[in-house]
């Protein structure tokens, strides 16, 4: 297996650790590895890095790697009869003499999705850096592609991305809720249940900040922070007194806040959406942006509502539907269990079996 870097808490970073429940002892390939800004899980998974991961400031903030992540994938070479290549960019790039697997969270979001990755008007020096580096890293990432055997999308939304990019057919297997009620708890002090969840990195497409302007129009309901980012410090300092950041936490802790919200938000331009799947697995509905892979996962008026942009005024509409409408924990859940972690390492089992035989 191969991963674009193993740095942060994440969805991506979460199906890494079902793919090697799916295969115990396959070893995983990595540019960089931050033990402590990722999942501990990890810790017991043979992971490999590459001669990135001796710069210990790049480990910290991976963003920074991007001028050095094409070539690092481009060297590294794995042989064996199937690698399974978990790739939002990068890990696709890698030379194997055996079939190669892609499965694909998006085509590379600061190639084909720079406006929203980026935001418009914010982070000046990387909206240049991508500038300058595109033209390479888009033909890059084209050569890349053509070398896959195979590519499995995420969801509907981006197998079309992945149609659109690189001409390519993909199946699409939806990851698995990566948590779930069964498990230690850990209460966070000054937070009593009812409050809203969003979940996310902090970043510009994730629209977290819409989300707040949000909340801040009903200084009644509180609002959980969970995730940290290059747009926390901001996000911070214009935060009203009813959101409240917790910052990375443990998955004791993140149990305890699904377990004990009112609903969870998400204003992200998301390629899966995968934190209303998580909430639906505790019975908690979901207010999300009607937009990429949030189609697929929220079900309108059974597991959810969606709001059309991701804007204060539509956002807080939503949530007042929300907040008023009944919700049968039991359908909701129900809808979760179909998106159940057996179901994924089943079938990507069967796509590594099925591409041993090609081999």
């Amino acid at each position: 297996m191969v991963h674009d870097y193993l740095t942060q808490r994440g969805g991506a970073e979460r199906v890494v650790l079902a793919m090697t429940r799916a295969f115990p002892g396959v070893p995983v390939h990595t540019s960089l590895y931050y033990p402590t800004g990722t999942f501990p899980d990890l810790a017991a998974c043979d992971v490999r890095t590459s001669q990135l991961n001796r710069i210990a400031l790049l480990r910290r903030h991976h963003r920074l790697a991007l001028p050095f992540l094409a070539p690092t994938f481009s060297r590294l070479r794995v042989d064996a009869e199937v690698v399974v290549c978990s790739s939002s960019g990068w890990a696709h790039g890698i030379r194997t003499s055996g079939r190669k697997v892609v499965y694909c969270y998006a085509p590379a979001r600061w190639l084909y999705q720079d406006q929203q990755y980026l935001g418009r008007g914010r982070r000046p020096l990387a909206r240049r850096g991508v500038a300058l580096l595109g033209p390479h890293l888009r033909s890059w990432d084209q050569r890349a592609a053509a070398t896959a055997s195979r590519y499995i999308a995420t969801s509907a939304h981006v197998q079309a991305a992945i149609r659109a990019a690189y001409g390519q057919q993909a199946e699409i297997l939806a990851p698995p809720p990566a948590l779930y009620p069964v498990g230690p708890v850990d209460p966070p002090e000054g937070v009593d249940p009812g409050f809203l969840l969003c979940v996310s990195r902090l970043m510009a497409y994730k629209n977290v900040d819409a989300i707040v302007a949000a909340v801040a129009t009903v200084p009644d309901r509180l609002l959980v922070v969970v995730g940290g980012g290059p747009e926390e410090a901001v996000l911070r300092a214009t935060a009203p007194s009813n959101v409240r950041f917790v910052g990375q936490v443990s998955d004791a802790r993140l149990r305890w806040l699904y377990t004990n919200c009112a609903g969870v938000v998400a204003a992200s331009y998301e390629d899966y959406g995968l934190t209303p799947l998580e909430g639906a697995a505790f019975g908690k509905p979901a207010a999300v942006l009607r937009w990429g892979g949030f189609v697929d996962t929220v079900i309108e008026g059974k597991t959810g509502v969606f709001f059309d942009q991701p804007e204060p005024v539509s956002i807080a509409k939503a949530l007042e539907e929300l907040a008023h409408s009944s919700w049968s924990q039991m359908v909701i859940r129900a809808h979760a269990a179909r998106y159940g972690e057996e179901r994924f390492i089943r079938r990507l089992r069967e796509i590594v079996a099925e591409e041993v035989e090609l081999s």
